[in-house]
């Protein structure tokens, strides 16, 4: 059995806030790179460009890389050999939310009550998703939503006989009508199976794989890519402005479900794909 103090765990959150808002991952401003060498259209060439030129400043100089620094989605894996202690675990993600984005300068967009619609003025409560695993340490992902790309994401339920063709359609109409309200190029994770709630979650999770990164199953392997193309085919381009760059990646997810069932949930990810992850 290994003990971690709840500050531990705090001080941990606090850093990845601001470490995923100042600093775009890897395979993102990779996946921007490649986009940019691959579009044809000028205005989309050059605005890959910018968002390339800005998670580079946004690096170097330390500072969020988009102005919407989101809302704090928490995943924590905690190994089943692992005593938690000095208080109240779920106090302490939203702790460390609130001093991430208060020491990190983060913009607060949380509101307390959806209808009353006041700030809460620190960014919490946290979105907190934990899962219980082998092992005796704490994995901890933060990923920073933008309300942008959350507000465009969809789920609907197919009638089973609409099968993959079914899934496709749903997902690129969801695409279409985002169309630049989402700030593109996106992440998109389309989670398939599950639940009404099952859905949702997977397709949330599918945008924490990195680009490039397909599914090990070959017919999801192979729906991905037929996504991928499809999406870059719309149009709709880096920003809503034109181009083939819409997408840099397309993650699918899925879970058993009811014989009577196909749910299906598209979640979108902005240019802005922040994510970090740490391990205590």
């Amino acid at each position: 059995m290994r003990t971690i103090h709840t500050d531990e765990i705090r001080d941990t959150v606090a850093r990845l806030c601001w470490e995923a808002c100042y600093y775009l991952p890897p395979d993102i401003l990779s996946g921007f790179k490649k986009a940019e060498q691959k579009e044809v259209s000028p205005l989309g060439k050059s605005i890959l460009g910018q968002l390339i030129e800005n998670a580079e400043l946004a690096t170097s100089q330390h500072m969020p890389y988009c102005h919407d620094t989101g809302l704090a989605v928490v995943y924590v894996e905690v190994g089943q050999e692992v005593h938690i202690t000095g208080g109240a675990y779920l106090d302490a993600i939203h702790d460390g939310v609130r001093k991430g984005y208060d020491e990190g300068f983060l913009r607060k967009s949380v509101v307390g009550d959806p209808l009353l619609r006041v700030n809460t003025n620190d960014n919490t409560p946290a979105v907190v998703h934990t899962e219980i695993v082998p092992g005796d340490q704490i994995k901890i992902t933060v990923l920073p939503k933008g309300g942008g790309s959350e507000n465009m994401s969809a789920m609907k339920f197919l009638l089973p006989g609409e099968g993959a063709e079914g899934v496709k359609q749903f997902v690129l109409d969801t695409i279409i009508a985002a169309g630049g309200k989402a700030c593109p190029p996106l992440v998109v994770g389309v989670g398939i199976g599950g639940s009404f709630d099952k859905v949702t979650a997977i397709a949330k999770e599918a945008v924490l794989r990195e680009v490039g990164e397909h599914h090990h199953e070959p017919h999801l392997k192979q729906l991905e890519e037929e996504l991928l193309e499809a999406i870059n085919k719309t149009g709709i381009g880096p920003q809503g402005l034109g181009g083939v760059s819409t997408a840099l990646w397309v993650a699918v997810e899925t879970y058993a479900c009811h014989i009577t069932a196909l749910p299906v949930a598209v979640n979108i990810q902005c240019h802005a794909a922040r994510k970090k992850t740490a391990v205590i």
